[in-house]
C-alpha cells in the first residue's frame, strides 16, 4: 500500500539559483513550503507555508504552477510517497528564517545531492529549461 504525503513548494529561483531551506533538526535542504492542512487548496497552503517559514507573504496573483512532482519520500519506509505540486511566485518583504528553520540558502545545480528525491527532479526540470545554473 502506498501512503501519499501530499505537499505544496514555492519555487524562488534568481540569477541560476534555486531558494531552498532547512529545517530545524533535519539533515537534508527543502524547497520552501510544507504539508497542506484538511481542506486547504495549493494556494491557501503556499501562502501559510512561506509566511511560516520565511516570514514574506506570496503575491496571490503572481503565483503559476510550475510542475507536480512525486517520488519515495526522504526518510520514510519504501513506500512513502511524497507529491510536491510547485508554484512560482513573487512576494513581499524581507526573506528571514522563523523559528521551524535553521537555515536558508540559494543552490544551483550542483547542489542537487543536498535536496531529496522528489526535489531532485525539480532541479532537473530547471536545469532543462535553464533556469537552473
Amino acid at each position: 500500500m502506498t501512503v501519499l504525503i501530499d505537499t505544496v513548494a514555492w519555487v524562488r529561483v534568481e540569477n541560476g539559483r534555486i531558494l531552498c531551506a532547512r529545517p530545524r533538526g533535519k539533515d537534508v535542504f527543502y524547497i520552501p513550503g510544507g504539508k497542506r492542512e484538511a481542506g486547504e487548496s495549493d494556494l491557501q497552503t503556499l501562502l501559510r507555508e512561506v509566511e511560516e517559514e520565511l516570514t514574506v507573504a506570496i503575491v496571490p496573483s503572481s503565483v503559476s504552477h510550475a510542475g507536480t512532482y512525486e517520488a519515495q519520500a526522504h526518510g520514510h519506509p519504501d513506500g512513502v510517497v511524497v507529491r510536491m505540486s510547485c508554484y512560482y511566485g513573487d512576494y513581499s518583504g524581507t526573506l528571514t528564517v522563523s523559528g521551524e528553520i535553521d537555515e536558508m540558502t540559494w543552490f544551483s545545480f550542483a547542489d542537487r545531492p543536498l535536496v531529496p528525491p522528489v526535489d531532485q527532479l525539480l532541479f532537473d526540470d530547471l536545469r532543462a529549461s535553464g533556469e537552473l545554473r
